[in-house]
């Protein structure tokens, strides 16, 4: 199977396309940003629904003010959380390498999607749509790529094509968010995905 790969594994700037919205930001405000959206992120997973703009200041140690500045809306705040994960798995999907990089990559993403459960959640109740087809598309290079790297070194069978592993991770994904699934579950689900995936 012959797979192009390329994609701008080391070019940064899709990433900060896929991240920022609007005029570059001055590196304070682009502190403050990334404080907020880390303390975002600990405090949605923590408290859920329930969890305030106000928590969220508090612990990024920066005036509600300032949050509001970045993100007028919870809305806002909860879909550059999703932008930003998003974010972080085509990174991850593009450092992993070798015959197994694929398999640990299912195995990150399956534990991720439960760690963040409580955000995406958060997202669906309010309805927010968050379409990052550009984003998407990078995720499907990068994964396309480990699956050619497996495939070469044997590791995952040769008649296996990239609409199915998307469409397995896709499900795993979305049984680990709405599922609750234990790790126990996950790790089991994820076996008899990979006996299936190796020759």
């Amino acid at each position: 199977m012959s797979y192009d790969s390329t994609y701008p594994a080391d070019n940064n700037e899709w990433r900060l396309n896929l991240l920022e919205d609007g005029p570059p930001l001055r590196a304070d405000a682009q502190r403050n940003r990334a404080r907020i959206l880390d303390a975002a992120e600990t405090v949605f997973a923590e408290l859920g629904a329930n969890a305030s703009t106000e928590e969220v200041a508090r612990r990024a140690g920066v005036a509600i003010g300032t949050v509001f500045r970045h993100f007028p809306t919870k809305d806002d705040l909860l879909t550059a959380i999703m932008k930003r994960l998003l974010a972080r798995l085509i990174a991850e999907a593009g450092e992993l390498s070798g015959p197994e990089g694929l398999f640990e990559f299912f195995t990150r993403l399956t534990a991720q999607a439960a760690a963040k459960r409580s955000v995406v959640e958060l997202l669906a109740r309010a309805g927010v749509d968050v379409q990052l087809p550009q984003a998407m598309t990078h995720l499907e290079q990068a994964v396309g790529g480990l699956l050619a790297e497996a495939q070469s070194a044997g590791t995952i069978r040769p008649e296996i094509q990239l609409p199915e592993v998307m469409a397995l991770l896709i499900s795993l994904t979305q049984g680990a968010l709405h599922g609750n699934w234990p790790e126990t579950l996950r790790a089991r689900t994820l076996a008899v995905i990979f006996t299936g995936l190796r020759p």
